[in-house]
Parts: structure tokens; C-alpha cells; sequence
């Protein structure tokens, strides 16, 4: 798999936009990294290491742990400088993890998906009760849940079941558009390209969020 991500992300070209992070050409043949939102506002807090990624993607603007690392919560103020596009690719990895990795996978057309039912069927211990979700509750949550403007950046690939069923009906089809930029519905022609962030495969966030509807709003031993 490294060398699939290297073969794609060697033909990646800034500027791009990945999920909340605009990628720059740096002056010295480097790149620069900023929140989407901060391109014009200058000056921004200065790093230069791709571990810094760590920090910067852990708080959200308000100091808050940010617990999905695709959520549209990346904190503001930042500018990173990379000397390499080894550096970048670590960092980008920092920021949203595997997602460079489900990219290159599904650039090539070998990425495999699964289904929220089959996620849910081989839970465990006190998980296992999640199975149990209908699908009227399914419909539901994922609409809540996975939405681009308050829940995750991501563009859902997986289905409720084995027989296809959409993940929601609640969503808008652009959810599930492997063309859209999920934060930007109907970008300009003449914005930054867009390296989508795919959802293969429901989260263990959204198993906890079946476990809890399943279980009840306030139930005593969530």
C-alpha cells in the first residue's frame, strides 16, 4: 500500500483542497499548509514540522477535543511549512488519518466497502445490542450523523445492507458524490481540485451512535 500511496500522491499538484486544508506551493519548492478558510488572513501561527499536525488537528477553535478527525471542526490561525512532499504526506496522514491511503485505493479500484448492516452484525460484548437498529432509526441517525455541514467531511461509499440500500435518503445525493467537495457543494471551476475524503466502511463512532439509539436517549447504563 505505500507504494500505491506514493504513486498517487506523487500525482497530486497544489493547490488542492483536502477536506479543511488548502495545499500550497511553497516558495523554496516546499509546500504550505492552512485551514481553507485562513488563504487571505495573515499573519498565522507558524509551523514547521509534520508532527505539528498532531496538535493542530486535536483541538477544535473553542479548545475542544475533536474525537472524529473529519469533522468540519479544524481549528483556525496556522500555517504549516514542509520542505518535502514526504513531509506533506505525513502530515496530511496526522490530519486525516488513512483517508490518503483510501484515496490511493480507490483511485485504483481496488478499495473495498462495507455495509453498515454487516458492521453492526459482527459487534461484540456491549456493542452487539446495535444491531438491533431498525432502519427507520438508521435513516435517521446516519442523516444526523454523517451530514458534510456538522458531522463528517467524508463522502459515504458504504450501504445500509448487502442489498444496497443507501446509507440515508435524508441526505443530500451530493453525500455520495465521489465529485463534490463536501464542504463546498457547487465549487467555482476555477477553485483549488478537491481529494475527496472517502467513507468505505461506518466508523466506530457511528456504532456507538446505533448502541445509544438502540439502548435509548438517557438510558442508565450508557
Amino acid at each position: 500500500m505505500r507504494d500505491l500511496i506514493e504513486e498517487i500522491f506523487n500525482g497530486l499538484a497544489a493547490p488542492f483542497y483536502f477536506g479543511q486544508i488548502l495545499v500550497q506551493k511553497g516558495d523554496d519548492a516546499g509546500f504550505v499548509l492552512l485551514h481553507r478558510d485562513d488563504a487571505s488572513l495573515d499573519p498565522l501561527q507558524t509551523y514547521q514540522d509534520a508532527e505539528d499536525a498532531v496538535e493542530i488537528a486535536k483541538y477544535d477553535d473553542a479548545g475542544n477535543y475533536r474525537p472524529l478527525k473529519t469533522a468540519p471542526n479544524l481549528r483556525h490561525g496556522w500555517r504549516l511549512e514542509l520542505a518535502t512532499a514526504e513531509e506533506l504526506r505525513r502530515a496530511l496522514d496526522y490530519f486525516y488519518p488513512s483517508r490518503l491511503a483510501v484515496f490511493a485505493a480507490w483511485k485504483k479500484g481496488c478499495l473495498k466497502t462495507t455495509a453498515l448492516r454487516e458492521t453492526l452484525d459482527r459487534q461484540s460484548g456491549m456493542y452487539r445490542v446495535a444491531a438491533k437498529i431498525s432502519d427507520p432509526q438508521i435513516n435517521d441517525l446516519v442523516a444526523d450523523f454523517c451530514r458534510s455541514d456538522s458531522g463528517c467531511l467524508r463522502t459515504i461509499l458504504w450501504k445500509r445492507d448487502r442489498n444496497g440500500v443507501i446509507a440515508s435518503t435524508k441526505l443530500p445525493k451530493q453525500k455520495f458524490d465521489s465529485g463534490v467537495d463536501q464542504i463546498v457543494v457547487r465549487p467555482e471551476s476555477s477553485t483549488p481540485a478537491t481529494v475527496p475524503l472517502f467513507c468505505q466502511e461506518p466508523c466506530n463512532l457511528l456504532v456507538a451512535e446505533c448502541r445509544k439509539v438502540v439502548k435509548g436517549a438517557g438510558a442508565a447504563d450508557l
